[in-house]
């Protein structure tokens, strides 16, 4: 079921390993990484079972025992650093978050500490007769009425003419919502993500639904008015788009998104098995197309088909020519002699499983991408779910990592309060700390008299990653790892250490260890 997967170390560097032991001119350094490390490395071990260069517990308690490394001259121990499998299992299902009457797709912005965005369409009371009264809230310093939702409020933006596009709505604690008013026009009512950069919301969106991403840059959300038009984006050659932009630690624009051409989309709730890539240095114009993100296509035959998309065509007659269909559609409204545009697809065997609406965020420089999943042989919202894949470079192909959930769910996610919120166009969206997963303790101990037997050890100590915001990125989180400083144990010829693993969830996710590193003076 778990596999290693690769990695962001975010502790620093060490010089190259070629065995469990880095040796470096200032400093050496103890690693335990592979599946050999593991197994030659343990003295002892309890509900531990290694695998694929994992240590998994197979109880609610596990425990792992080193051997003693021992050098001929006395050591100085520095820190111990231990690093878990980020396949990030720790979802707590909640019910929805974000504003009663928020329509569609929702999108998150992070824009830092106490300053969170939401846009999603905007759906009217059926109380005609409720009049908002004057209030005011702690963090905003603008005026404000009620509105007929709890938790939720107008501003001024808010009470602006519809534009009939996606709307934004801020918080300071993810509870209470205020409402800024439109930043889209109708046309532009299929945003898929927004990234944040000096200041500017970028905020893109498929035109026509399913093709090309555009974008509006809006200086102003609160304003309750469209940003500037920015048109076209990205020119993607393949049919489909629904996607997730995020930008990299040097400030480069990245998108992923479906690529239709290896399936019949409209069959497998309009998502691929294959995620393209492609990246900007502004997000405006001159993408260039990388390696896939997510390839998981199964054999191709040489064969191709078509079918019919329900928007194109009527969106944008003039770039999606139409032909009139021949047999009715009923899953997708189509009746036969109606004019719609047509996708070209090479079909592939067995079936496939298909992903899409993307969303992306990245710890530490491990990325992950989130979307839906309709699961080869099992289509339909029933049996759709979220699934999210992760990849220690934005550069490098994304690994499978699981899935939660039910139904059709057009997810994002964002970092806020200290913790990370999944949202979905379901009846329920998630929250997790992070992907580390907590019931970790480690402790370490020295031998002071070079006779091969610890007989000094550190107190147990509680050990986990943290999170926290990067100043100017909405999507890129620092991680500071999870370590144990050892400057007050006694220098030695010799060291060994123990680790406790206590299941703490209430979920599939355990604490899984991936690596540990000894670090000496």
């Amino acid at each position: 079921m778990f596999k290693k997967i690769k990695k962001v170390i975010t502790a620093v560097l060490f010089p190259v390993t070629f065995s469990a032991v880095a040796l470096g001119a200032e400093s050496e350094t103890w690693i335990i990484d592979s599946q050999e490390d593991w197994q030659s490395s343990q003295s002892a071990q309890t509900n531990l079972e290694f695998q694929d260069g994992l240590a998994m517990p197979l109880a609610k308690k596990a425990i792992f025992r080193s051997s003693l490394k021992s050098f001929s001259n006395k050591r100085s121990a520095e820190s111990i650093t231990l690093s878990q499998s980020p396949v990030w299992h720790n979802w707590q299902p909640v019910k929805n978050l974000g504003p009663t009457n928020l329509l569609n797709a929702p999108v998150f912005l992070s824009m830092g500490p106490k300053n969170y965005w939401i846009f999603g369409r905007y759906g009217e009371s059926k109380n005609k007769d409720f009049s908002g009264l004057p209030t005011q809230l702690k963090g905003f310093d603008v005026p404000l009425k009620t509105t007929p939702y709890p938790n939720q409020y107008d501003a001024p933006g808010g009470l602006q003419k519809d534009a009939k596009g996606y709307h934004a709505w801020q918080s300071r604690d993810m509870v209470n919502w205020v409402h800024h008013g439109s930043v889209t026009e109708g046309f532009a009512s299929m945003v898929t993500t927004a990234e944040y950069v000096n200041g500017k919301v970028y905020i893109y969106y498929d035109f026509p639904n399913d093709q090309d991403p555009h974008l509006y840059i809006d200086e102003d959300l609160m304003d309750g008015l469209p940003g500037k038009n920015m048109g076209m984006a990205f020119k993607d050659p393949s049919d489909g788009s629904d996607t997730a932009f995020i930008r990299d630690l040097d400030g480069n624009f990245h998108v992923i998104y479906e690529d239709w051409s290896p399936i019949n989309a409209s069959t497998h709730a309009w998502d691929s098995p294959l995620a393209g890539h492609a990246v900007s240095k502004d997000g405006i114009k001159d993408f260039e197309i990388l390696k896939p993100a997510v390839d998981e296509r199964t054999n191709p035959t040489g064969k191709f088909a078509e079918y019919a998309h329900p928007h194109w065509h009527r969106s944008d007659p003039e770039n999606y020519p139409g032909k009139r269909i021949t047999v009715d559609v009923p899953q997708h409204r189509l009746k036969a002699g109606d004019i719609r545009a047509f996708a070209k697809y090479e079909i592939h065997e067995p079936e496939q499983n298909a992903y899409g609406d993307w969303a992306s965020i990245a710890i530490g420089g491990q990325y992950y991408l989130f979307g839906d999943f309709d699961p080869a042989g099992k289509h339909g919202q029933k049996n759709m779910s979220v699934a999210w894949f992760t990849s220690s470079s934005i550069n490098e192909p994304f690994t499978f990592s699981g899935s939660i959930g039910q139904g059709h769910p057009d997810p994002d996610i964002m970092f806020a309060e200290g913790q990370f919120y999944l949202v979905t166009q379901t009846n329920t969206d998630y929250v997790s700390p992070g992907p580390w997963v907590d019931g970790v303790e480690v402790r370490v101990g020295v031998d002071t008299n070079n006779n091969r037997v610890v007989d000094n050890w550190t107190k147990w100590e509680k050990v986990k990653e943290q999170y926290d915001y990067i100043p100017g990125f909405a999507k890129q989180i620092a991680k500071t790892p999870a370590q144990l400083e050892l400057s007050d144990l006694p220098d030695g010829y010799g060291f060994q250490f123990e680790v406790r693993l206590t299941d703490t969830t209430n979920n599939d996710a355990k604490p899984i260890l991936d690596r540990i590193a000894l670090r000496f003076k």
